[in-house]
Formats: structure tokens, sequence, C-alpha cells
């Protein structure tokens, strides 16, 4: 039995193999490079949740990267409990048909808490009881964390998300993971490396500076597979999604609200949604969108009038409204909004909510990816129109170590500026995710959802027993 190492490459294309890429090309020379069909939503907890369970959203129940949780009629974004997949994930598997032979890493792959991995490393940040945050990562053992950072400093947070973002998350991760494969030999890793996920969205698909991102991932890559040789590890690289280019920003919510079907409540700190009085609002996540109403059941008037709007804004493509229309796009589960809308191609949606910029939420110019409803690339960004933001930021950071109330609310409300987005499936080949192996695969895969039985058949596994 050969170690695995299964690297997510996030927004890898058949495109960007090649001579800015020297290693992943040697990988796909080795053994191949195959061009996958995206799960719906294409985006990253669904994707991870597909390869992890060789299933669609409509079983493992990861709908998108946040949903409505209906008994608190809460949205919640990036949750790490794998408890909420709920199909059996491949290392899970894997471990009941090799017993103790086999053992688990984990390296930054989301639904990192409560796995079986007997090492994991996963950002992990703390929040004072006045609303202070302090960045930190989560390890098992408790020791693998620090360890990691002895070798390669602290994990440096503010470049795995955020204006910041950039390659420094990437490096960290794929030096760890190298320290890992060599000190511990995993049979299975799972590793992660995002850095072309940031600037695609920032600047688009063909932005000018795509080459040295390539060769910037590409040098990540080459960290782990050196490693993996070590070890005589096979290797497999594959992404969860391409991104395509977007130039218009879709306000669903906005519309909702000027229709009188999403009510807010007004207070100290802006505007947020009531949603237990709103007849019906939306969870914006890249190009899809959750739509919910208060009243469940389908087919009713309320229910019709939604999606005709919803057919009639500027921007919006497929709008599933029955259980037999999400199910064919492997969507239908109780998770899923009562209507699930798509973005047209160059289109993609927005969470804003609010009319006018005076009454945003206080947390829609900053970084807060759990108490948005909705996904914010604009996150990525510092606000242009600020004066000075790197000083303004230096303040922001003083007040912090100063111990005084603080936020760091330098991100920009204009949508416009993304450039870049994901989660419909994409009708060019050159846009769709690949999967690149360092062995010739006997079944080549179709789909994101290959990977579970591609990773299990290369450990072994008898999957016709299972």
């Amino acid at each position: 039995m050969f170690p695995i190492v299964l690297i997510n490459v996030v927004g890898l294309t058949r495109k960007h193999i090649g001579e800015h890429t020297p290693n992943l090309r040697a990988l796909a020379d080795s053994g191949g490079m195959h061009v996958l069909d995206e799960t719906l939503p294409a985006v990253t907890s669904t994707a991870q949740a597909s390869m992890l369970t060789g299933a669609d959203a409509s079983e493992h129940g990861v709908v998108g990267n946040g949903w409505l949780f209906k008994d608190t009629r809460e949205v919640k974004f990036w949750q790490q409990s794998r408890f909420l997949i709920q199909k059996e994930p491949l290392y899970v598997t894997a471990r009941r048909a090799l017993g103790e032979a086999f053992t688990f890493a984990n390296l930054f792959w989301w639904f990192n808490q409560g796995t079986c991995a007997d090492y994991y490393i996963t950002p992990k940040p703390h929040y004072a009881c006045d609303g202070a945050k302090e960045f930190d990562i989560k390890s098992h053992p408790r020791d693998l964390g620090s360890e990691c950072e002895r070798e390669f400093g602290k994990f440096p947070f503010h470049a795995f998300w955020g204006p910041m973002a950039g390659i420094a998350s990437s490096r960290w991760i794929s030096n760890s993971t190298a320290h890992v494969l060599r000190t511990r030999r995993p049979t299975l890793t799972l590793s992660y490396i995002p850095h072309l996920d940031y600037d695609l969205q920032r600047f688009g698909p063909e932005f000018p500076g795509l080459a040295q991102n390539l060769r910037d991932v590409d040098s990540c890559a080459c960290t782990i597979i050196e490693a993996a040789k070590e070890i005589e590890a096979r290797v497999i690289a594959v992404s969860e999604y391409g991104i395509a280019a977007v130039d218009k920003p879709v306000y669903l919510n906005r519309e909702l609200r000027r229709a009188g079907l999403l009510e807010v409540t007004d207070g100290p700190f802006g505007e947020l949604i009531d949603f237990f009085e709103s007849r019906a609002f939306a969870v914006c996540d890249h190009q899809v969108a959750h739509v919910y109403f208060r009243e469940q059941g389908t087919g009713s008037r309320e229910q019709s009038e939604v999606v005709e709007l919803l057919q009639n804004i500027d921007g919006v493509g497929d709008v599933l409204a029955t259980p037999e229309e999400k199910r064919a796009q492997g969507i239908d589960h109780e998770r899923a909004g009562d209507v699930v809308v798509f973005a047209k191609p160059g289109a993609h949606f927005c969470y804003h909510y609010f009319l006018r910029d005076a009454r945003a939420p206080d947390f829609a110019r900053t970084v807060d990816i759990f108490r948005k409803p909705g996904y914010d690339a604009c996150e990525l960004f510092v606000d242009p129109a600020l004066a000075l933001p790197k000083l303004r930021a230096a303040r922001r950071l003083l007040q912090k170590k100063l111990g005084f109330r603080y936020k760091f609310d330098l991100v920009p409300l204009d949508a416009s500026l993304i450039k870049g987005s994901h989660g419909i499936r994409s009708e060019n080949p050159d846009d769709k995710p690949v999967l690149l192996s360092s062995s010739v695969l006997d079944v080549p895969p179709a789909s994101v959802k290959d990977v579970r039985r591609i990773v299990l058949g290369m450990l072994g596994v008898d999957l016709a027993f299972l």
C-alpha cells in the first residue's frame, strides 16, 4: 500500500498547466490530466464534501459555503464540523477497511474538526468577551501546530483571507505538509494551496500577474511533491472549480426588499436582516443563492410571485423552484433554499441588503466571514475610496494593541471591484477543474465526485465490498 497525497490547488484549470507550472506539468505528464465536471454549487465546501463522499449535495447535505439553519433561523457560513457532512467521507471508509494500518493527515481542508485525523492543522481564531479577535491555528496532536510554527514561523493568518491574502499562507501550508510527510509518513494526506483563488477573484482569470501566481503555486506544489517522493507516496493534484470572469454584481436581497419581502431591523450598528419576519431572503454565495421563505412549502402564490421576480432580475440564470428541478441538479436537500438561483455567466450574487451605504451594518466594512449573511469577495480589497488606508490600518492596529475597542473597517461596499467568480458549471473545458495524477488511472475521472473512488482505489480498498 503506497501512501497517497491529495493536493487541493484551488482554481487550477487545464489552461494553467504549461511553462509556468513545470512541476504540475510533470505530474500530468507522468500519470495524466483529466478535466472534471463540477458539482453544484461549484464552491469550496460543497466541492470538498463531494470529493470526500463521492456524492452530490442532495446526499451529503453541504449545499454551499453557508446556508440557513432553519431551527434557529440563523445564517452560518464556514462551519468546520465534519458532522455537517451527512455521508461517510473517504478517510472514514479507509479506516474501516484498512484498520490501524491507516493513518490520516489533514492540512487545512475544510470540515477539519471532528475528523478521525491522526494529524491535522486548521485555522481557528480566538474571540474575547469584549469582541477582540486573535488569530491562531488548532492542531492534533496539540504540539504539531507549534512545532510547525517553530520551523516556519507563525501561520500568516493575514495572508489566508482578506485584503492581504497571498502566497505566504500557501507556502506555510505547503512547508508544513512536507514536514508532516517526512516526520509522520501518513497513509493519506490532504493538503491545500489556496493562492490562485485570491487574485483570480480580485482581477479575473486573465490578469497580468497570473504568470507569477502560477509560478508561486507550482513552487508550493513542488515542496509537497518532493517530500512525497521521499516517502514513496503517490500524488494527486485536484481543483474544486475554475474561476470565470465576471463584471455584473447582482443584489438579490435589495430586490426582495424593494418588493416588500425582506424585512430589516435598524439598530445602533446598522441594519440587520430580520430572518423571522422576512417573507423571503437570499443567502448569496458566489454565483449561487439559496432563497428561503418564512412559510414553508412549494406551489404557493407567494412563491410563484418570488420566482417571477427572480427570473426578471438582470443577471439571474436558472431558478430552481421545485424538488424535481433541484434534484436534477444534485441540490435537493432540506438545507437548500426553497428556491435555488444560479447566476448567468458574467454575473455574481452579493449579499448586500442595505439600500443606503450609511445604514450598512458595521461588519460590512470589515473582514467578518462568520457574521455576514452571505459570501463577500469585497473582503479581498482595501476600499480604494479611503484616504491613506495604510495609516488607517496602522491606527486600528495601535488601538488593538492598546486594548481599545476597534474595527478594521477597510473593506469596500462596491462589489463591481470583483472580476472573478465561480459556482455554476463552466461550458468551456479550459475553465473546468482538473485532476493530475503521478500514476496512470485505470478508470479516468469524469467529475470531482470521482476523487473518492480514485483515492480509495489507490489505497487498495475494495469498493465493491464496501
